[in-house]
Order: C-alpha cells, then sequence, then structure tokens
C-alpha cells in the first residue's frame, strides 16, 4: 500500500495541525518537517510470508510469519542479542517500608552477571504499595541518570558513570545533588497509588551509552561481541539495553511483591526504541510502551521526517547493528518498517505516545506505524486504531492499541503517565 504523496492531500490538514505547532522549534538543516515532501514510498508487506504466501490467520502469523519478521530486524536493525547466561545472583541492597510517605515499599536489588562481584551488574529500584495484599502489576523501564535521580531519598545508592574514551575520569561516582532531578518523569507516587509497581534500571548499568567498540558493560562478558571486526549482525547497545530488561523480568518474575506476569515495559526517546524492541523480543511482556522514540523505535523510517536512518546510525554508531548502516539514506531498500516492529508485539497491547513540538521524532509516521500494524492485531480479534488521521492534541485513543500526541514538547509528563495507568488498568487487570 502507498502511503506517501497519494495520502498526503488526504491527511494534509490533520498533519499541518501538528507541523505548525511546532513552527516555534528550529528545524535542523537538511532535515524535512514540512508533511508536503514526505517522499513516495511503499510499505514492506507485512501479511506476506517470504514465499509469497499471504497471512490469513493468527497461527500462520505466530508460527510463519512472526518469526520471519522478527529474524529480519535481528539483522538489519537491531543485530543479536548477547547470549544467554546460566544463571543470574540476585542481592538485596536495600529495603524501607514506608517510602513515598508511607504509601509504598522500596527496594534496591543488584543483579549480577557473573560470579565475579566486581563484574557487570545492575541496581533494580522497585516501588511497590505499601497495602497491597498480593502481588501487583509493574511498570519497568530503563533511566538515563540513575536510580537516585527518581527519588530525592538520600539512601538510593550512587551508581557508578562510566565516560566516553579519553575522557578523566574513565569511571566516577554520581554526584549527590542529582537526586531526584528526574522525578517528574518517574511519577512513583502516582503510579503506586493507583495500585502499579515501578521498577527501573540505570541503562548505563547495562551498557554505556557511547561507542568503544563494545568494551564496556555487558560487552565485556563475551570477546566475541567486541571490536570492530564483529559480526555485522551483532547486536548494539539497544540490543544489550533490551537484554537487560528481560534479566529484570526474570528477576520480577520471581518476586513476591510483583505480578511477573502482568509487566509493562516503557522506554522514553532511544530507550522507547528499546521497549519496543524489548517487547518484540521477550513476549512476557504484556504491554509495550513507547514514549517519543521516534526514528529507530514507532516511526516509520521511509517517511524521511524529521530524524532519518542517516543520522542516527552517523551520530549514534553504537545502537544498532552495523548491517543498518546499508541503510542510510537508502531506507526503501530496508526489508522492514517500523510498523512491523510494532506489529511483532501483537496480540499484546501496545500503547505509543508523541508530543507536539517533537517534530525530530516524526509525531505522525508514530502514529502511522501503529496504524498500520493493525492487521495483524486483527487476525487475534484486537482492534488497532481505528484511523490513519491525527486525532486532536491531548485527546487520546485507547482501542486494544493506544495513542495520544500531547501538548509540548520531547520529554515524559505526569499526562502521559496518567494515559498509561488508565490504559494498564485496561489491558493488565
Amino acid at each position: 500500500m502507498n502511503i506517501g504523496k497519494l495520502n498526503v492531500l488526504r491527511n494534509l490538514v490533520a498533519a499541518m495541525t501538528v507541523c505548525l505547532s511546532a513552527t516555534s522549534v528550529a528545524q535542523p538543516k537538511g532535515f524535512n518537517y514540512d508533511e508536503a515532501k514526505v517522499p513516495q514510498f511503499e510499505l514492506p508487506r507485512l501479511l506476506t510470508m517470504s514465499d509469497g504466501t499471504p497471512v490469513e490467520s493468527a497461527s500462520q502469523w505466530t508460527a510463519v510469519r512472526r518469526p520471519e519478521v522478527l529474524a529480519l530486524f535481528e539483522e538489519h536493525v537491531f543485530g543479536t542479542a548477547p547470549p544467554s547466561l546460566p544463571r543470574l545472583r540476585i542481592r538485596l541492597r536495600s529495603q524501607v517500608d514506608d517510602a513515598l510517605n508511607g504509601l509504598a515499599i522500596r527496594r534496591e536489588i543488584t543483579v549480577f552477571f557473573s560470579d565475579d562481584d566486581s563484574g557487570p551488574q545492575m541496581d533494580i529500584l522497585v516501588y511497590t504499595p505499601a497495602a497491597a495484599t498480593g502481588p501487583v502489576p509493574c511498570f519497568l523501564g530503563l533511566n538515563f541518570k540513575g536510580n537516585h535521580t527518581i527519588e530525592a531519598d538520600p539512601a538510593i545508592h550512587l551508581p557508578m558513570i562510566a565516560s566516553p574514551p579519553g575522557k578523566e575520569p574513565p569511571l566516577a561516582q554520581a554526584k549527590d545533588s542529582e537526586r531526584g532531578t528526574r522525578a517528574g518523569r518517574w511519577p512513583a507516587a502516582m503510579i503506586v497509588e493507583a495500585g502499579f509497581g515501578l521498577a527501573t534500571i540505570y541503562y548505563g548499568d547495562i551498557d554505556p551509552d557511547f561507542h568503544d567498540d563494545f568494551q564496556n558493560g555487558i560487552h565485556s562478558l563475551w570477546p566475541d561481541q567486541q571490536g570492530a571486526d564483529r559480526p555485522a549482525n551483532a547486536g548494539g547497545s539497544i540490543a544489550a539495553w533490551t537484554w537487560g530488561l528481560s534479566r529484570a523480568l526474570d528477576v520480577l518474575e520471581g518476586d513476591r511483591l510483583v505480578d511477573g506476569r502482568r509487566v509493562a515495559v516503557f522506554g522514553h526517546s532511544r530507550l522507547g526504541k528499546t521497549s519496543l524492541w524489548a517487547g518484540a523480543t521477550d513476549p512476557r511482556f504484556q504491554l509495550v510502551i513507547s514514549n517519543d522514540s521516534g526514528c529507530g523505535g514507532a516511526a516509520l523510517s521511509r517517511r524521511r521526517f524529521g530524524e532519518t536512518v542517516a543520522r542516527i546510525n552517523t551520530v549514534f554508531p553504537h545502537w544498532f547493528c552495523r548491517n543498518h548502516r546499508q541503510y542510510n539514506d537508502n531506507e526503501n531498500a530496508m526489508p522492514v518498517d517500523h510498523h512491523m516492529l510494532i506489529a511483532l508485539a501483537a496480540p499484546r497491547a501496545v500503547y505509543v505516545a508523541s508530543a507536539e513540538k517533537d517534530q525530530w521524532a516524526d509525531p505522525r509516521g508514530e502514529m502511522l506505524s501503529l496504524f498500520h500494524a493493525g492487521p495483524v492485531f486483527k487476525l487475534f480479534d484486537r482492534q488497532g486504531l481505528p484511523s490513519d488521521v491525527m486525532p486532536q492534541i491531548d485527546q487520546p485513543v485507547h482501542t486494544d492499541v493506544g495513542y495520544h500526541i500531547r501538548t509540548g514538547r520531547h520529554d515524559v509528563t505526569s499526562f502521559d503517565w496518567q494515559q498509561y495507568l488508565n490504559f494498564a488498568k485496561q489491558t493488565l487487570r
């Protein structure tokens, strides 16, 4: 189906509503923010198997087409995940039974990825309702600056922060002054009061977010995954962060305060790309939430609106596998696009969110991905987005999937979280 210039006129009014709201945001030179300049393209066929056979049932999707699509993303976009581990070691670092003014039990759980206590490890910060009488559904997501930024609690452990090559010191403890500085993105009290748990991990614990030929983080456990000559389909940092989310779910499944069968994976921006890949690769996640994930996440790459494949692979060469670079300025040659990434979560629930001033992330392209994943949800008698016309700003659309575009910029707000909580009450309970 051609959804490029063929559909521009039909959708131009709705698209202009979003684009005009972003006129105060500077447009990067050489990048398109004009809906009328979106190139003509044709999406890869979602419901056609590699041998040309149409997919007509949920069983065909599950048995044949889904594995094909997953393998294409592994080979051409995210790369393969690191190998599994024979076992995880966990240790309770701390517990407070009256956190958040008595609302929550707050714990820090250290997860060791080897038998060496000084080797790669991550800390999971977990809040659960103090008044809960049994295991609760839980949101799980990675954070950018450290668990200590989630709440201004002086007892939360300060992580070690790695520096890029050439910067000193190579490893330094996070600053005490940063405590609680990202609390607005992680409204723990709101989440707990709604009856949910919240688990979060500093993403740098799993893989520091800079390019050093994969010498650091969990990659240090597997020498064949390191160096410039590593396989072209070897997973980059997004694959590593995704691997870490699955290991966190391993832990939560055995946690007496969390219902490991009802976990939503959440992520913002590059970590929204990660949450989508986690939902694709790990079917245990029952709800997948992408917040402003843009290029390489929810947005359709072929639209070349805002950030592009070439730009993201150039500025962040460690995020994706090396094979992904062959699609720089060559998106139409990709055997996949990101509606197929969202479809990999079906029939589980998916929520995609955008912001009106975040044109770099292509809000319309994010919405269109969710819409064009709809035929797979329909195979399972689930309802996707009812229309490919952008909804009104701050007017969420909830079916068996969810979407909203809200007022504001590239961020996570209380409005976003209120929609995720409303949707989770519908899908996780």
